[in-house]
Protein backbone atom coordinates (compact mmCIF):
# COMPACT_ATOMS: atom_id res chain seq x y z
CA UNK A 1 0.00 0.00 0.00
CA UNK A 2 1.32 3.23 -0.85
CA UNK A 3 2.81 5.03 2.08
CA UNK A 4 0.50 8.38 1.16
CA UNK A 5 -2.77 6.33 1.67
CA UNK A 6 -1.45 5.07 4.82
CA UNK A 7 -0.77 8.84 6.19
CA UNK A 8 -4.14 9.55 5.08
CA UNK A 9 -5.16 6.95 7.42
CA UNK A 10 -3.15 7.51 10.08
CA UNK A 11 -4.60 11.75 9.77
CA UNK A 12 -8.02 10.41 10.48
CA UNK A 13 -7.21 8.16 12.77
CA UNK A 14 -5.00 10.39 15.22
CA UNK A 15 -7.34 13.83 14.75
CA UNK A 16 -10.31 12.05 14.78
CA UNK A 17 -9.35 9.90 17.77
CA UNK A 18 -9.39 13.29 19.97
CA UNK A 19 -12.33 15.22 18.80
CA UNK A 20 -14.29 12.66 20.97
CA UNK A 21 -13.03 14.71 23.85
CA UNK A 22 -12.99 18.36 22.30
CA UNK A 23 -16.63 17.94 21.35
CA UNK A 24 -17.49 17.73 25.26
CA UNK A 25 -16.04 21.46 25.49
CA UNK A 26 -18.55 22.23 23.09
CA UNK A 27 -21.13 21.19 25.38
CA UNK A 28 -23.22 23.79 27.87
CA UNK A 29 -24.97 26.72 27.14
CA UNK A 30 -24.53 26.70 23.09
CA UNK A 31 -27.41 23.68 21.63
CA UNK A 32 -25.80 20.82 20.17
CA UNK A 33 -27.39 21.84 16.82
CA UNK A 34 -26.06 25.39 16.73
CA UNK A 35 -22.32 24.25 17.82
CA UNK A 36 -22.48 21.88 15.14
CA UNK A 37 -23.39 24.76 12.80
CA UNK A 38 -20.88 27.06 14.00
CA UNK A 39 -18.15 24.78 13.34
CA UNK A 40 -19.20 23.48 9.97
CA UNK A 41 -19.95 27.15 8.71
CA UNK A 42 -16.70 28.44 10.19
CA UNK A 43 -15.00 25.53 8.12
CA UNK A 44 -16.37 26.29 5.16
CA UNK A 45 -15.50 29.42 4.85
CA UNK A 46 -11.91 28.82 5.56
CA UNK A 47 -11.88 25.56 2.88
CA UNK A 48 -13.49 28.44 0.80
CA UNK A 49 -10.79 31.04 1.14
CA UNK A 50 -8.05 27.70 1.05
CA UNK A 51 -9.81 26.75 -2.20
CA UNK A 52 -9.58 30.67 -3.22
CA UNK A 53 -5.79 31.00 -2.51
CA UNK A 54 -4.72 27.46 -4.23
CA UNK A 55 -6.93 28.95 -7.36
CA UNK A 56 -9.16 25.52 -7.13
CA UNK A 57 -12.64 26.52 -9.14
CA UNK A 58 -15.88 26.57 -6.35
CA UNK A 59 -18.53 26.96 -9.08
CA UNK A 60 -20.86 23.91 -8.99
CA UNK A 61 -23.94 23.54 -11.45
CA UNK A 62 -27.44 23.28 -10.09
CA UNK A 63 -26.94 19.04 -10.29
CA UNK A 64 -24.16 19.24 -8.13
CA UNK A 65 -25.29 21.63 -5.79
CA UNK A 66 -28.11 19.33 -4.84
CA UNK A 67 -25.32 16.50 -4.60
CA UNK A 68 -23.61 18.10 -2.12
CA UNK A 69 -26.56 19.57 -0.28
CA UNK A 70 -27.39 16.06 0.65
CA UNK A 71 -23.55 15.20 1.38
CA UNK A 72 -24.19 18.19 3.36
CA UNK A 73 -27.47 17.21 5.16
CA UNK A 74 -26.25 13.90 5.93
CA UNK A 75 -22.53 13.99 6.83
CA UNK A 76 -21.79 17.61 8.39
CA UNK A 77 -25.54 17.99 9.87
CA UNK A 78 -27.80 15.17 11.17
CA UNK A 79 -24.79 12.80 11.80
CA UNK A 80 -23.22 15.59 14.19
CA UNK A 81 -26.13 16.65 15.48
CA UNK A 82 -26.40 12.94 17.16
CA UNK A 83 -22.84 12.87 17.99
CA UNK A 84 -23.24 15.93 20.30
CA UNK A 85 -26.68 15.17 21.33
CA UNK A 86 -25.18 11.36 22.35
CA UNK A 87 -22.33 13.05 24.00
CA UNK A 88 -25.11 14.58 26.41
CA UNK A 89 -26.09 11.46 27.71
CA UNK A 90 -23.36 9.10 27.22
CA UNK A 91 -19.68 9.42 27.69
CA UNK A 92 -17.58 9.99 24.71
CA UNK A 93 -16.02 6.70 24.67
CA UNK A 94 -19.52 4.49 24.45
CA UNK A 95 -20.23 7.17 21.26
CA UNK A 96 -16.76 5.88 20.19
CA UNK A 97 -18.23 2.73 20.10
CA UNK A 98 -20.91 2.82 18.33
CA UNK A 99 -18.34 4.33 15.07
CA UNK A 100 -16.72 1.33 14.98
CA UNK A 101 -19.86 -0.60 13.18
CA UNK A 102 -19.39 2.03 10.43
CA UNK A 103 -17.18 -0.44 8.18
CA UNK A 104 -20.06 -2.94 8.05
CA UNK A 105 -22.71 -0.26 7.86
CA UNK A 106 -20.54 0.96 4.79
CA UNK A 107 -19.72 -1.99 3.33
CA UNK A 108 -24.12 -2.90 3.54
CA UNK A 109 -24.89 0.30 1.97
CA UNK A 110 -22.17 0.39 -1.16
CA UNK A 111 -23.32 -3.01 -1.54
CA UNK A 112 -27.05 -1.57 -1.58
CA UNK A 113 -26.24 1.63 -3.70
CA UNK A 114 -23.02 0.32 -5.83
CA UNK A 115 -22.95 -3.33 -5.63
CA UNK A 116 -19.74 -3.31 -4.41
CA UNK A 117 -18.82 -6.48 -3.13
CA UNK A 118 -18.78 -8.06 0.46
CA UNK A 119 -15.36 -9.98 0.36
CA UNK A 120 -15.24 -12.22 3.33
CA UNK A 121 -11.52 -10.99 4.01
CA UNK A 122 -12.84 -7.79 4.33
CA UNK A 123 -16.22 -8.82 6.18
CA UNK A 124 -13.75 -10.85 9.07
CA UNK A 125 -11.75 -7.46 9.53
CA UNK A 126 -14.43 -5.41 10.61
CA UNK A 127 -15.73 -8.47 12.71
CA UNK A 128 -12.87 -8.57 14.27
CA UNK A 129 -12.38 -4.86 14.75
CA UNK A 130 -15.71 -4.74 16.74
CA UNK A 131 -15.35 -7.73 19.11
CA UNK A 132 -11.90 -5.42 20.11
CA UNK A 133 -14.08 -2.10 20.73
CA UNK A 134 -16.52 -4.39 22.37
CA UNK A 135 -13.37 -5.75 24.69
CA UNK A 136 -12.18 -2.12 24.95
CA UNK A 137 -14.86 -0.57 26.30
CA UNK A 138 -16.85 -3.94 28.16
CA UNK A 139 -16.65 -2.02 31.62
CA UNK A 140 -18.78 1.23 29.85
CA UNK A 141 -21.36 -1.93 28.70
CA UNK A 142 -22.29 -2.50 32.39
CA UNK A 143 -23.83 0.58 32.95
CA UNK A 144 -25.64 0.76 29.59
CA UNK A 145 -29.12 0.04 31.25
CA UNK A 146 -28.45 1.71 34.70
CA UNK A 147 -30.24 5.06 33.23
CA UNK A 148 -32.89 5.45 30.54
CA UNK A 149 -29.90 8.71 29.42
CA UNK A 150 -27.71 5.67 28.77
CA UNK A 151 -30.37 4.17 25.96
CA UNK A 152 -31.20 7.63 24.85
CA UNK A 153 -27.28 8.52 23.99
CA UNK A 154 -27.00 4.92 22.34
CA UNK A 155 -30.21 5.59 20.16
CA UNK A 156 -28.52 8.89 19.22
CA UNK A 157 -25.25 7.07 18.57
CA UNK A 158 -26.86 4.45 16.43
CA UNK A 159 -28.50 7.15 14.27
CA UNK A 160 -25.19 9.26 14.23
CA UNK A 161 -23.28 6.49 12.69
CA UNK A 162 -26.70 5.49 9.98
CA UNK A 163 -26.62 9.36 8.90
CA UNK A 164 -23.02 8.60 8.26
CA UNK A 165 -22.88 5.77 6.23
CA UNK A 166 -25.66 7.52 3.88
CA UNK A 167 -23.34 10.57 3.86
CA UNK A 168 -20.26 8.13 2.63
CA UNK A 169 -22.61 7.55 -0.07
CA UNK A 170 -23.38 10.40 -1.53
CA UNK A 171 -19.63 11.71 -1.03
CA UNK A 172 -18.84 8.40 -3.69
CA UNK A 173 -21.55 9.39 -6.10
CA UNK A 174 -20.35 13.15 -6.52
CA UNK A 175 -17.00 11.34 -6.77
CA UNK A 176 -17.49 9.33 -9.81
CA UNK A 177 -19.65 12.30 -11.17
CA UNK A 178 -16.46 14.13 -11.07
CA UNK A 179 -16.98 16.66 -8.58
CA UNK A 180 -13.86 17.86 -7.50
CA UNK A 181 -12.86 17.06 -3.31
CA UNK A 182 -12.05 20.07 -1.36
CA UNK A 183 -15.00 21.98 -3.74
CA UNK A 184 -17.51 19.82 -2.68
CA UNK A 185 -16.16 19.21 1.33
CA UNK A 186 -16.25 23.26 1.55
CA UNK A 187 -19.88 23.63 -0.12
CA UNK A 188 -20.81 20.27 1.60
CA UNK A 189 -19.74 22.03 5.28
CA UNK A 190 -21.70 25.23 4.31
CA UNK A 191 -24.68 23.45 3.69
CA UNK A 192 -24.34 21.26 6.62
CA UNK A 193 -23.94 24.05 8.97
CA UNK A 194 -26.22 26.62 8.01
CA UNK A 195 -28.96 23.41 8.17
CA UNK A 196 -27.92 22.43 11.60
CA UNK A 197 -28.56 25.97 12.90
CA UNK A 198 -31.80 26.19 10.89
CA UNK A 199 -32.92 22.88 12.64
CA UNK A 200 -31.84 24.69 15.81
CA UNK A 201 -34.34 27.53 15.21
CA UNK A 202 -36.93 25.20 14.01
CA UNK A 203 -36.26 23.59 17.67
CA UNK A 204 -36.94 27.35 19.67
CA UNK A 205 -32.93 27.19 20.62
CA UNK A 206 -31.18 30.64 20.91
CA UNK A 207 -28.47 31.73 18.41
CA UNK A 208 -25.98 32.62 21.09
CA UNK A 209 -22.60 31.60 21.58
CA UNK A 210 -20.17 30.88 24.41
CA UNK A 211 -17.46 33.42 24.98
CA UNK A 212 -15.12 31.26 26.50
CA UNK A 213 -10.95 30.02 25.64
CA UNK A 214 -12.32 26.18 26.15
CA UNK A 215 -15.59 26.41 23.54
CA UNK A 216 -13.85 28.85 21.03
CA UNK A 217 -10.65 26.80 20.98
CA UNK A 218 -12.78 23.26 20.69
CA UNK A 219 -14.09 24.85 18.18
CA UNK A 220 -11.36 25.94 15.59
CA UNK A 221 -9.74 22.78 16.82
CA UNK A 222 -12.57 21.04 15.33
CA UNK A 223 -13.85 23.05 12.46
CA UNK A 224 -9.78 22.66 11.37
CA UNK A 225 -8.29 20.29 11.90
CA UNK A 226 -10.89 17.77 13.19
CA UNK A 227 -13.13 18.68 9.65
CA UNK A 228 -11.67 20.21 7.13
CA UNK A 229 -8.00 18.08 7.24
CA UNK A 230 -9.76 14.94 8.34
CA UNK A 231 -12.68 15.17 6.01
CA UNK A 232 -10.16 15.65 2.65
CA UNK A 233 -8.01 13.16 4.10
CA UNK A 234 -11.07 10.96 4.43
CA UNK A 235 -12.91 11.21 1.60
CA UNK A 236 -9.34 10.89 -0.35
CA UNK A 237 -9.27 8.15 1.04
CA UNK A 238 -12.75 6.94 0.61
CA UNK A 239 -11.87 7.45 -3.56
CA UNK A 240 -8.86 5.10 -3.06
CA UNK A 241 -9.77 2.55 -1.38
CA UNK A 242 -13.67 2.35 -0.94
CA UNK A 243 -16.22 3.00 1.27
CA UNK A 244 -15.97 -0.59 3.18
CA UNK A 245 -11.89 -0.06 4.12
CA UNK A 246 -11.93 3.56 4.85
CA UNK A 247 -14.61 2.98 6.84
CA UNK A 248 -11.92 1.09 9.11
CA UNK A 249 -11.38 4.58 10.44
CA UNK A 250 -14.40 4.20 12.69
CA UNK A 251 -12.99 1.49 14.07
CA UNK A 252 -9.52 2.82 15.27
CA UNK A 253 -10.33 6.09 16.19
CA UNK A 254 -11.64 4.60 19.82
CA UNK A 255 -8.32 3.08 20.24
CA UNK A 256 -6.62 7.10 20.32
CA UNK A 257 -9.83 7.89 22.46
CA UNK A 258 -8.74 5.26 24.28
CA UNK A 259 -5.12 6.28 25.37
CA UNK A 260 -6.19 10.31 25.68
CA UNK A 261 -9.13 8.75 28.76
CA UNK A 262 -5.97 7.01 30.14
CA UNK A 263 -4.29 10.04 30.45
CA UNK A 264 -6.81 12.70 30.69
CA UNK A 265 -10.27 10.63 32.25
CA UNK A 266 -8.18 8.41 34.24
CA UNK A 267 -9.65 5.09 32.03
CA UNK A 268 -8.33 2.13 33.72
CA UNK A 269 -6.65 0.16 31.52
CA UNK A 270 -7.15 -4.20 31.92
CA UNK A 271 -6.75 -7.13 30.47
CA UNK A 272 -9.71 -7.04 28.37
CA UNK A 273 -8.54 -3.72 27.35
CA UNK A 274 -4.55 -5.30 25.70
CA UNK A 275 -7.40 -8.37 24.35
CA UNK A 276 -9.51 -5.79 22.51
CA UNK A 277 -6.42 -3.95 21.03
CA UNK A 278 -5.12 -6.91 19.51
CA UNK A 279 -7.97 -7.86 18.16
CA UNK A 280 -8.14 -4.33 16.36
CA UNK A 281 -4.40 -4.64 15.04
CA UNK A 282 -5.14 -7.59 13.71
CA UNK A 283 -8.25 -6.68 12.25
CA UNK A 284 -6.37 -3.55 10.95
CA UNK A 285 -3.81 -5.57 9.14
CA UNK A 286 -6.14 -7.98 7.72
CA UNK A 287 -8.34 -4.98 6.19
CA UNK A 288 -5.59 -3.41 4.46
CA UNK A 289 -3.61 -6.69 3.22
CA UNK A 290 -6.95 -7.14 0.99
CA UNK A 291 -6.31 -5.96 -2.64
CA UNK A 292 -8.87 -3.00 -3.62
CA UNK A 293 -11.25 -4.10 -7.13
CA UNK A 294 -11.88 -1.60 -9.14
CA UNK A 295 -15.56 -1.39 -7.98
CA UNK A 296 -14.05 -0.50 -4.88
CA UNK A 297 -11.45 1.34 -5.77
CA UNK A 298 -14.10 4.10 -7.94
Amino acid sequence: MPRSTISLFAICVLIWGSTWLAITFQLGTVAPEMSVGYRFVFASLVLMAFCRWRGQVLALNRSQHLDVLFMGAAMFCVSYIFVYRAEIYIISGMVAVGYSASPLVNMLFARFFFGTPITPRVTAAAALGIIGIVCVFWHEFAHLGESRNMALGATFTVLAVLFSSIGNMVAMRTQKRGIATWPSIAWGMLYGGLLSIAVGLALGMRLNFEWTLGYIGSMVYLAVLGSIVTFGAYLTLLKRVGAARSAYVGVMVPVVALLISVFFEKFVWGWLTTVGVALLLVGNVLMFRQKSSPAAAG
